[in-house]
């Protein structure tokens, strides 16, 4: 690809058909491709995938990088890929056209206001990988794993379906151990404080990102956390 510079990649992601944002936090609404409003919510398998295959939502998603590996891996599942960064979420969007990926799609939005766009049990399973921990006691509702993002998850995630957390943070990786053993709605499924130490839990977690690439090149272990909100 052609290096591009921010504003070049802002005006090229505003025509991807495989993109969908939503501008102003303040006045929260979906806009497509054609620079329309849609609404989407409770509708993204009718009029966007245009079948009824498992939805996995990516959270803060960066360049896409691991919606891209699971959507290679598992074309019977749609895949779509949240983050407020238009220039990050740019890269995976072309790189899903440019490999006729149908079951991936991209959303930039603020993930505070992600209930806001998808309907009661229309996702099947989130995937976090490598979020900003927020180390700060102040900001600990940021956290995805927060009882704050618990609450909006459980808006649309469907009841039997997966919370998944890989996170190079021990700090992250405790809280949101904690935060499941005091949610009596919340049930551990697996978890792992370093999952290279043995045989992967799951297939997906041998995708890496570059980031999680630099930690390993550190000397980071990698913690996985799965579980479920009913």
């Amino acid at each position: 690809m052609a290096k591009r510079n921010k504003l070049q990649k802002f005006a090229e992601l505003s025509t991807f058909p495989n993109v969908y944002q939503n501008y102003d936090p303040k006045a929260p609404q979906i806009v497509d491709h054609t620079a329309q409003p849609v609404e989407m919510k409770g509708q993204w398998h009718a009029k966007h995938f245009k079948n009824d295959h498992p939805l996995v939502l990516e959270l803060a998603c960066g360049k896409g990088e691991y919606t891209l590996g699971m959507a290679q891996s598992y074309p019977e599942k749609n895949f779509m890929g949240l983050d407020v960064k238009g220039n990050r979420i740019w890269k995976g969007a072309s790189a899903a056209l440019e490999q006729k990926l149908d079951n991936v799609a991209f959303f930039r939005t603020r993930i505070e206001q992600i209930a806001l766009f998808f309907g009661p049990a229309e996702v099947q399973e989130i995937w976090i990988t490598f979020p900003d921990p927020f180390l700060r006691k102040s900001k600990s509702n940021r956290r995805l794993t927060s009882p704050y993002f618990l609450k909006q998850y459980r808006n649309f995630l469907h009841p039997e379906g997966l919370v998944n957390l890989k996170t190079d943070s021990p700090e992250l990786y405790e809280f949101t151990l904690e935060t499941i053993a005091e949610d009596e709605r919340c049930t551990m499924i697996y978890h792992e404080e370093d999952i290279y130490s043995k045989p992967l839990y799951r297939p997906e977690l041998e995708l890496k990102t570059y980031y999680e690439g630099l930690h390993l090149t550190e000397g980071k272990t990698i913690k996985f956390v799965q579980f479920k909100i009913q």
